[in-house]
This record gives structure tokens, sequence and C-alpha cells, in this order.
């Protein structure tokens, strides 16, 4: 966290949220069968999408542990995501190659949320903020 945040669009967790979000809108959504628009398109696309709408949402909490709140909310919706995935994959909607680089895309924003919520929850502890 070495650059100055200004707002969420700044967090290194909501650029990669934001890829996630914009591989399955751009990249799976689309190539699911018709029959499936309102069944597995729309189910995969909500979590995706909530990614970045909860980081942001905590952002604008200004308050260390309700930002960490949203964010393990983010986290869960990750893996929501990964799961249609898998769905997807295990139903022949996708091929293997595309669970895996979503799959690539989950793990990556995880590993980057998970530091944001540590160093979240190291400044709510600390003792400036006591």
């Amino acid at each position: 966290m070495s650059e100055k945040i200004t707002s969420f669009e700044d967090l290194e967790c909501w650029k990669a949220s934001r890829r996630l979000r914009t591989f399955i809108a751009k990249t799976i959504a689309p190539t699911l069968p018709k029959e499936e628009r309102y069944g597995l398109a729309s189910q995969i696309l909500r979590p995706a999408r909530s990614t970045t709408a909860n980081i942001a949402e905590g952002y604008g909490r200004f308050h260390y542990l309700d930002n960490a709140k949203f964010c393990s909310n983010a986290r869960g919706s990750y893996f929501e995501t990964l799961d249609h995935l898998i769905t997807a994959n295990d139903e022949n909607m996708i091929a293997a190659a595309l669970l895996s680089e979503g799959r690539k895309l989950v793990n990556e924003a995880a590993k980057i949320l998970n530091g944001y919520i540590n160093y979240l929850r190291r400044k709510a502890s600390s003792p400036d903020n006591q």
C-alpha cells in the first residue's frame, strides 16, 4: 500500500475483482447456452458483480472493521463465483481452460483481498485507533 489511496478504484483488491467480474461478464456469460440466460448466467453474474460492489461499499464506510466485513462478503462471492464456474464445466457449458482461467482470477483476487483485510484488521487494532 505504498501509493496514495484516494478512491476504492485505487485498491489492488478492487482492480483484481474487476478483472474477475469482467471475465465473467464478457467471456463466460456470453458462451453459456441461451436457455441458461436466466439460470446459470444470472447466478454467476450476481456474485461476480458483488465482489467489486462490496469492496466499494466497505471503503465508503470509513471504518476499518466495517470495511473488513464488506471485504469478507466480497471474498465469499469469489468462491460462489468459482462454484458456478465449476458447475458450468461439470455440465459441459464451458471448457476446462475457461474454468482454469476463472480459478486463477479468483485465487489471485482472494490473495490480494486477504492482504487488504489483514491490513484493515491491523489498523483497527492499532493503539492510534483506540
